[in-house]
């Protein structure tokens, strides 16, 4: 288990296989926030609301210099379908072996129906220009997340 990361903590540098093929890293946006979410599983409920939420701001969010990364253990052709199903606008990022997970700390035990098991807490890191973490949101509530995701980001 990583450190826990917090408010103020440099985020942990990660580069990606993403949707549409090559890779996306934190290092590219040096300068410019970066909205980072992890989420359990594409086209599912939850996750498809919250990517659906994160493209009605997308214009908003360009607007304010900011790049929306969504990232689960999903392969990068389950992220084309996804991505093609909702025509979703933003990057979506492979993490199949759960090491960018596991350093952001949102790979951990959860429980469902008394079964105990490893997945993904659905969480949000607004990052700075610097790479520093300004806002986290753990066990994120999809319902107005996005919207409250861009009034942090307007407050950087």
């Amino acid at each position: 288990m990583s450190d826990v990361i917090t408010e103020g903590s440099r985020a942990p540098a990660f580069k990606l296989p993403r949707d549409g093929g090559g890779t996306v890293s934190l290092a590219e946006f040096k300068g410019k926030p970066v909205v980072l979410y992890f989420y359990p599983k594409d086209d599912t409920p939850g996750c498809t609301m919250e990517a659906k939420d994160f493209t009605a701001e997308a214009a908003k969010f360009k607007k304010a210099g900011a790049t929306v990364i969504g990232v689960s253990k999903d392969s990068v052709k389950r992220h084309d379908n996804f991505k093609a199903k909702y025509d979703l606008d933003l990057i979506l990022a492979s993490d199949e072996s759960g090491e960018i997970l596991e350093k952001y700390g949102v790979w951990v035990e959860k429980m469902n129906y008394g079964r105990k098991y490893m997945g993904i807490e659905r969480s949000t890191f607004l990052i700075d220009g610097k790479g520093v973490i300004a806002k986290a949101w753990r066990k994120v509530k999809v319902k107005g997340h996005a919207a409250a995701v861009l009034d942090a980001l307007k407050a950087l």
